[in-house]
């Protein structure tokens, strides 16, 4: 990752410092105020489901499908503005021209892959991401049809386009369609997100760009690591 040349913007509820040394947030309810929604890919998503119900004492409800993806999700809310998504390969849909996003094709357990921070005027963001070095996804469009049949459409930078294994959030924005924690079951809360990588003070430095104060710490292998409190207490999700 490259940085340099950085600048100052408004992505959301964050502000962006594109300077020579971005300051924190302020305090951990400003970073998970935030997120948007966690990533938690699974080979299956059954198996997924079951596993984060085995965690959480609450059952994911089924999303839909991501047409042209291969892939179909179920949701948790987290909170205000905030869920959990698993996200599984979709035996209704013939395998996709592209590997499915996330890893998913190369998965053998379900795990916490990645996370999505809010955004607005994402082309404009992405543009000056780049320019100060962080290299997010080009900016696409997504949609999925509920089991209702209402269809929720976002703008998003692309997943596909990994920034420090997934620590480094894609940003998106979902203008006037309903939030999906809106509907999706409750009874958990997210309350801390943090990260290892062999590279903590490189993948600081991006973030901050960025504006996030995402507490990286050393360790062997990059991991995303969220605390979340259910019906059976505090657990770990990674």
């Amino acid at each position: 990752m490259r940085f340099s040349h950085l600048r100052t913007l408004i992505v959301g509820p964050v502000a962006l410092l594109f300077l020579g040394v971005a300051s924190s947030i302020g305090s951990p309810e400003d970073l998970l105020g935030a997120v948007d929604h966690l990533v938690f890919a699974t080979p299956d998503l059954q198996v997924g489901i079951d596993r984060i119900e085995r965690l959480v004492g609450v059952r994911a409800a089924a999303g839909g499908q991501h047409p042209g993806r291969g892939t179909r999700n179920a949701l948790i809310a987290l909170g205000p503005a905030r869920y959990l998504e698993i996200i599984g390969p979709d035996p209704e849909q013939p395998k996709p021209e592209q590997p499915r996003p996330f890893g998913i094709d190369d998965l053998k357990e379900p795990k916490l892959v990645t996370w999505a921070a809010k955004g607005t005027d994402l082309d404009a963001f992405a543009s000056r991401a780049r320019a100060g070095g962080v290299m997010l996804g080009e900016v696409i469009p997504g949609s999925r049809r509920r089991a209702d049949g209402v269809l929720l459409s976002w703008r998003y930078t692309d997943p596909r386009t990994v920034v420090a294994e997934g620590i480094v959030p894609f940003f998106i924005d979902w203008g006037a369609t309903p939030h999906p924690s809106i509907d999706a079951p409750r009874g958990v809360s997210l309350v801390d997100l943090r990260a290892e990588h062999p590279d903590p003070a490189g993948v600081q430095k991006a973030l901050a760009r960025l504006g996030l104060d995402l507490r990286v710490e050393r360790a062997p292998k990059a991991a995303l690591v969220a605390t979340i409190t259910g019906a059976h207490g505090r657990v770990e999700l990674r």
